[in-house]
């Protein structure tokens, strides 16, 4: 039986590079004021779109994220 509900992709799924170009994007932890949900992903430098790549459940999932990217500092935007 096919299910009514699609599961989303995100970025990390459909594999955003991890040889990303630095001066393009800029690593980015997006946080939500209210319900404190935290997502890791890229911001276009030019655009300033943000490209989402994984949820940020707790630190063990954000130190996956620095390592797999290069990322030492990772800047916050709420």
């Amino acid at each position: 039986m096919k299910s009514i509900f699609s599961a989303k992709k995100t970025k990390h799924e459909s594999g955003f590079p991890a040889d990303f170009d630095r001066t393009l994007y800029k690593p980015v932890l997006k946080c939500s004021i209210c319900t404190g949900e935290q997502v890791a992903g890229f911001k276009h430098l030019a655009t300033g779109k943000f490209e989402e790549v994984m949820l940020i459940r707790n630190e063990k999932e954000l130190a996956m994220f620095k390592e797999r990217y290069g990322i030492s500092e990772l800047g916050k935007e709420y």
